[in-house]
């Protein structure tokens, strides 16, 4: 890392000179003493393997180096240790003359932090935890422990921190800390009424819709590249999906297959 005294949280929508639909997770900044940048990074949460994202993610360096005129990396996190593993490959831009080495943060390098007094000692280090161990035997332990700490940030962050864990959890996980929530069964959760403040207000569902679309989208792209021809109420019937289960289910089931029969089973 450069020397830096500062870092923050920027505008991630990279539309400027790509379609809109390039969108990273986030990206950070980081600045020197006297307020100048000396290093851009695009963060990924990345749970599954996506070809795409081998296309997307030197997209997002070239774009965020352009604008920002400084060096520009993506760190992956991935909680799966096979994704890391394909997400740390170096991405070969054409014919060996360059490529982009994605950061990857994995289950691997990341403790597994389940006391709520050792979260707060260290905030981030307790969200990186959760991202890659919330859906882990342990992953509710953690993740609890990770909402405890948000308890000591200003709300801004917190809320941002949060939507990072989310995007890393599973759909079990997911409706298992819902229902924590709900309940009141969080230890310390009047240091964080955001996230019943966002639930009740509906963010994380529109994260979930986003989610779902993204994956309906990548499903019936795959299902293009394979020339697998959909009849109408086969495509509407994806359209209809809005379980992550069941769509990650079925763009498991592209590889191989030869009709969408052996997809939507």
């Amino acid at each position: 890392m450069p020397p830096h005294t500062s870092i923050g949280a920027v505008e991630s929508s990279l539309d400027q000179l790509i379609p809109v639909e390039f969108r990273a997770d986030l990206v950070l900044e980081l600045r020197d003493a006297s307020g100048a940048l000396v290093l851009a990074i695009v963060i990924e949460v990345q749970r599954d393997m996506d070809p795409d994202k081998k296309f997307s993610w030197p997209t997002y360096v070239t774009v965020v180096r352009a604008r920002k005129r400084c060096g520009t990396v993506v760190l992956v996190i991935a909680p799966d240790a096979g994704v890391a593993a394909w997400a740390a490959e170096n991405i070969d831009l054409g014919l060996g003359l360059g490529n982009v080495a994605p950061l990857v943060l994995g289950p691997a390098v990341v403790p597994e932090i389940t006391d709520p007094a050792e979260a707060e000692k260290d905030a981030e280090l307790a969200v990186l935890s959760a991202v890659a161990h919330g859906n882990g035997p342990n992953g509710l332990t953690v993740v609890k422990a990770a909402l405890v700490a948000l308890g000591r940030l200003d709300q801004e962050h917190a809320m941002v921190y949060f939507q990072v864990i989310w995007s890393g959890l599973r759909e079990p996980m997911r409706r298992a800390l819902e229902a924590l929530v709900m309940e009141r069964q969080i230890e310390g959760e009047a240091r964080f009424p955001f996230v019943r403040e966002l639930m009740d207000r509906s963010e994380l569902k529109g994260l979930r819709e986003g989610e779902l679309k993204g994956k309906r989208d990548t499903l019936l792209r795959l299902l293009a590249r394979a020339e697998i021809m959909l009849t109408e109420s086969e495509r509407a019937r994806i359209q209809a999906c809005t379980d992550i289960a069941t769509l990650d289910r079925w763009l498991d089931n592209v590889l191989g297959a030869k009709t969408a029969a052996d997809v939507l089973s």
